[in-house]
């Protein structure tokens, strides 16, 4: 962000040095993110990681106003008591989604601009002002590389619904987005990424499917079967299907809407990446626009068959609340969170002792703070010869394995001229005094670096809600 506030290609040293990337590499070439552009101005006002965390904050509750509104149009038929108590349960649930909670829990992303790009799309479409959702679909592109597949997806959805209703101007619309969506998407994977430098095949990770796209295709052509067995193997994504279906009420499954979901859950489920199986992580934000429009239009097209409605919406509100307050909502009310925890207080307190314009290697979750006055990279297992170095030793931190790491990195550098200049809780700060005692495995990466994937932990997708 820092790098778009001065007008440059968004670089970061952390993400390149830590997979190895060649120096200068623009995170273009790793994921197509370029909505991200429009935060810049902020750090004109303040350049702080704060204010991305500000800044999300604002995007996901700008959805709530769009999810009543969209509430309002598809209750249009109904009494006006009933559409006002579907805009109130409509609101609250977006507000209290525990996928809003969780990726604010874990940092900012790009799904902050994706959350209300879809919402905009969606809800422009129900109001028919379809060059408008046109626009947020294209601005919806531009938040992540595959959400293209989404607006494939609506554009289906749309022209099917305006032919319908005879609305001719929404269906050229809709047979447009179905088109340019994944068209889109295919350009910016198979020419816009590598155009800026990613390495192909670097997020494929379908490997029980076929060793690359075209492999994947044939097998599943040939064994179509093999698509079953990848999204039910292991069990635990089936777990993630019924937690995130059955946090609604399964009310999404009703409506056609519903579809757009799909391309994000079959990435989901077909991975063999574990990261991408629990609901703890950013993933699920993306699909609460989607399921939340689904699961009103469901309610609406119940009550307009003059179906029980009360049911489905109270076990909506109740099941989505508990999810919420079982991944996190609770501690909002508790005072300690408010507070810096133990094993964060000290990573503070060792980083205002490092002087500005140093070099340092610091623990993944104190690193931003350092990145307006360093050159910070996160410590890994990889020495890169820092004139400083920041690591909590008794609490695992991204991206290592377990504390025995930890402690053994630290230990490595003691050995070979750095001194602990400053110790707390586990928590430990060195100098590099003795810069002329080689480092054993030190490595920066060059210009003809191979970038590498990262090492997913062992206990990372056993369960539906292991951070």
């Amino acid at each position: 962000m820092r790098a778009y506030a001065h007008f440059e290609l968004p670089r970061s040293p952390i993400k390149n040095v830590h997979h190895e990337f060649p120096p200068g590499f623009s995170l273009l070439g790793d994921h197509f993110t370029p909505a991200l552009a429009l935060l810049a101005p902020l750090y004109w006002l303040w350049d702080d990681p704060r204010t991305l965390i500000l800044a999300q904050a604002a995007l996901f509750a700008a959805g709530v106003p769009v999810v009543r509104r969209i509430a309002r149009h598809v209750f249009a038929g109904a009494e006006p008591r009933v559409v006002r108590r579907a805009a109130d349960l409509g609101g609250l649930v977006y507000a209290l989604g525990w996928p809003l909670l969780n990726s604010s829990y874990n940092g900012f992303h790009e799904v902050a601009f994706a959350v209300p790009f879809t919402l905009l799309m969606l809800e422009r479409g129900l109001a028919h002002r379809y060059g408008a959702a046109a626009f947020w679909a294209a601005l919806l592109c531009t938040a992540k590389e595959d959400m293209g597949l989404v607006v494939g997806a609506y554009g289906l959805v749309l022209a099917v619904r305006a032919h319908r209703a005879g609305r001719r101007t929404g269906r050229a619309t809709g047979i447009v987005l179905a088109l340019a969506g994944p068209l889109v998407s295919a350009v910016v994977i198979g020419r816009l990424i590598p155009a800026m430098g990613g390495p192909e095949g670097y997020y494929w990770s379908y490997g029980s499917l076929g060793t690359d796209p075209g492999d994947a295709l044939a097998h599943v052509l040939t064994a179509p079967w093999v698509l079953l067995q990848a999204a039910v193997t292991p069990f635990v994504k089936v777990a993630m299907l019924a937690w995130i279906l059955g946090s609604l009420a399964l009310l999404p499954l009703g409506s056609p809407t519903f579809l757009l979901a799909v391309p994000l859950l079959a990435e989901r489920v077909l991975s063999d990446n574990p990261n991408h199986w629990p609901v703890i992580n950013h993933y699920d934000a993306f699909l609460w626009p989607i399921l939340l429009t689904a699961a009103l239009e469901t309610l609406a097209r119940l009550h307009a068959r003059r179906r029980g409605i009360r049911p489905w919406a109270v076990a909506a509100l109740a099941l989505s609340s508990a999810a919420a307050v079982a991944l996190g909502l609770n501690l909002l009310v508790r005072p300690d969170f408010w507070r810096p925890s133990p094993d964060k207080r000290p990573l503070a307190t060792a980083a205002a002792l490092i002087p500005d314009g140093a070099t340092v290697e610091a623990d993944n979750t104190i690193a931003p703070r350092l990145t307006a006055r360093t050159d910070v990279v996160i410590a890994d297992g990889t020495p890169r010869g820092a004139d400083w170095f920041l690591l909590r030793t008794n609490d695992r931190t991204f991206p290592f394995a377990s504390t025995d790491e930890q402690r053994r990195r630290v230990e490595l550098l003691l050995a070979h001229g750095y001194t602990q200049v400053w110790q707390r809780n586990g928590t430990v700060l060195l100098h590099r005094t003795d810069p002329a005692t080689p480092i054993p495995g030190m490595h920066r990466p060059g210009p003809d670096s191979t970038p590498i994937r990262e090492a997913v932990p062992k206990d990372v997708g056993a369960n539906l809600l292991l951070r």
